[in-house]
């Protein structure tokens, strides 16, 4: 196919497919005369992913561009893919190096050892858990931590189980860590709008979930 007919079955404009090619994110399709290209399904496929990574993952070009290097090193397995795609999506706080965070930081190394987990010490999630965590502190709520933290880290037991497996139903490596990506990535997205409306949920149940979307003639006055 021609990029125009590649752009009318994607959404993507041609510009933009254009733009992806010279980023490194789409690989340029094949010349068919010295001003023409022809494309095929791996390019449909390849600009969805980018796109989804883009639109719902929230990613950089530059955060997709080193995930996608890593996805395509043949010398990387699946779980060296999984931890190249952490690496982008764990976020990186600028906050001071206080008592709060050095105290954050030894509470989720215990954690870690607490339940078991296979975790290297430098893993950018650890430092992003501490910073949440510290932040908690500063705020006064620690309640919350104490509270949750072992909650959330049973229920992350199972979700990151289901990732695991989805990655892992797939023989050729290349679906295999197309689908530990996919996993990480929009999972990320598709828990946290699970846990907003099982917050709302939860919220009414308690007799009078006031929030924005408390339904009309709930008997909740907005707040």
């Amino acid at each position: 196919m021609r990029v125009g007919e590649l752009s009318r079955r994607t959404g993507v404009s041609v510009p933009t497919i254009k733009f992806y090619v010279r980023e490194g994110l789409l690989h340029a399709g094949e010349l068919s005369s010295p001003n023409q290209a022809r494309y095929d399904e791996s390019h449909v496929r390849r600009l969805r992913l980018v796109r989804a990574l883009i639109d719902v993952g929230g990613l950089s070009v530059a955060a997709i561009r080193d995930v996608l290097a890593a996805v395509e090193d043949p010398g990387r397995s699946v779980h060296e893919v999984l931890g190249a795609a952490h690496d982008r999506l764990a976020p990186r706080e600028d906050g001071p190096d206080d008592t709060a965070r050095e105290a954050a930081h030894e509470q989720v190394l215990a954690l870690i050892a607490r339940r078991g987990w296979q975790v290297h010490g430098d893993a950018p999630a650890i430092r992003s858990l501490a910073d949440a965590l510290a932040a908690l502190h500063r705020l006064g709520h620690t309640r919350f931590a104490e509270m949750s933290l072992d909650l959330y880290a049973e229920a992350a037991e199972r979700v990151a189980a289901s990732d695991v497996a989805y990655a892992a139903r797939e023989a050729a490596r290349e679906d295999a860590v197309e689908n530990a990506v996919v996993g990480t990535v929009l999972g990320d997205a598709l828990f946290t709008s699970l846990r907003r409306l099982a917050q709302v949920d939860a919220s009414a149940r308690t007799g009078c979930g006031c929030g924005p979307s408390t339904a009309p003639g709930s008997g909740c006055s907005p707040r």
